[in-house]
């Protein structure tokens, strides 16, 4: 009976096929179907070039303030896990699913709040209100669908990082909840911190000092952790990209830049920047590296301050009684100046290599572009 069953079943698709191959070529459903879509989705394709052209544009300013967003996320975000210095839930008995290096080292933070959360709510829904009020795709169904889509994308990232045994619920809930305090916030001074950028003054300066405060004003976790490490690579990313888009911004960072697949832009173009581009930015991260590896400890023996590497430089691994886990013990302003505590120069050194890293991104790659007529 069961053998009967598939054959009725088989011949049942089969057969249904072979009829609609007959009955659509005697009917001629394909150009009817043509027709009917054709003039709608040309006349969608037409109206719709202009915005288009703005998403090849490149969106300098979108890219810019993700950017600072992430930055600013990433610093909030672990400040408030060093503060709280909440455990992940206990593995065992929950399996904790780390399939890379970086999830490793992730799961070594602590765990309130949920930063892929956090991050998720900001940056999707920052990206949804900047396509919503900078390009021509309007309309109450697109917002709800926009909204939808975001609401979707941080459930499944919530319960993804809970299924992968790397967050409580109420680790999930407080990223949510200060994702969107955060959100709020950010979309209230957007604007304002992108202006300054652009056309401030004491810009340079002033976020520098900003960027070498942020290294200190950062609090003391229960037990080490990696956070310090990311928040250090974030910060110095946004000095590089604000020092070289506010020297820069005129020349290469406008809304009238070339577009992608233009011809000011073609796809030989393309590749020639990406030929020249790529292995630049590599060497500046490396040369960043180096010479702050070579600089920072010459400064600081000058000074007289006393320091210490636990990675990046073994000559100054200290005393046997500092630890390699205890490499990312740091706390506020006072501790540099602290004659009990060693500066430790891996700061310093991973501040500056990131900030070269972005710098070269907005200024020096660009300005070798101009220069070969790339």
């Amino acid at each position: 009976m069961e053998g009967e069953g598939a054959a009725v079943w088989q011949g049942a698709v089969l057969g249904g096929i072979l009829f609609w191959i007959v009955s659509a070529s005697y009917l001629d459903v394909t150009r009817k179907l043509r027709s009917f879509f054709q003039p709608w989705v040309s006349h969608h394709v037409e109206t719709q070039t202009s915005v288009v052209l703005k998403i090849q544009s490149g969106h300098g300013k979108l890219a810019r303030q993700m950017t600072l967003l992430m930055a600013f996320c990433d610093y909030l975000g672990n400040c408030i896990k060093d503060v709280v210095s909440a455990p992940r839930p206990a593995s065992p008995p929950v399996k904790r699913v780390t399939a890379t290096k970086d999830e490793e080292e992730n799961a070594l933070e602590y765990g309130l709040p949920s930063s892929h959360t956090l991050n998720t709510v900001c940056l999707s829904g920052y990206l949804l209100h900047y396509v919503l009020t900078h390009t021509q795709i309007q309309g109450a169904y697109i917002t709800y669908l926009g909204i939808s889509l975001a609401f979707m994308l941080v459930l499944l990232i919530g319960l993804g990082r809970i299924y992968l045994g790397m967050h409580s619920v109420v680790d999930v809930l407080a990223g949510l909840l200060v994702g969107l305090v955060i959100l709020a916030f950010w979309l209230t001074v957007h604007e304002h911190i992108d202006s300054f950028v652009i056309s401030g003054q004491n810009v340079t300066s002033f976020w520098a000092v900003l960027s070498f405060l942020l290294l200190f004003a950062y609090p003391t976790p229960e037990l080490p952790t990696p956070s310090f490490e990311f928040h250090t690579a974030f910060n110095g990313v946004a000095l590089g990209i604000v020092a070289g888009v506010q020297q820069t911004y005129h020349q290469f960072h406008h809304g009238d830049v070339p577009r992608l697949f233009s011809s000011e832009l073609s796809v030989p173009v393309f590749a020639g920047r990406m030929l020249v581009g790529i292995p630049t930015i590599l060497t500046v991260k490396f040369c960043s590296k180096a010479l702050a590896k070579w600089t920072i400890p010459m400064v600081a023996n000058t000074l007289g301050i006393p320091i210490k590497s636990t990675s990046y430089i073994p000559t100054l691994n200290g005393s046997a009684a500092v630890k390699k886990t205890d490499k990312l013990k740091q706390g506020y302003l006072q501790k540099l100046l602290s004659q009990y505590k060693a500066f430790d120069v891996d700061t310093g050194i991973r501040f500056l290599q990131y900030a070269g890293l972005a710098w070269s991104v907005v200024d020096l790659v660009p300005s070798l572009f101009s220069y070969m007529s790339l």
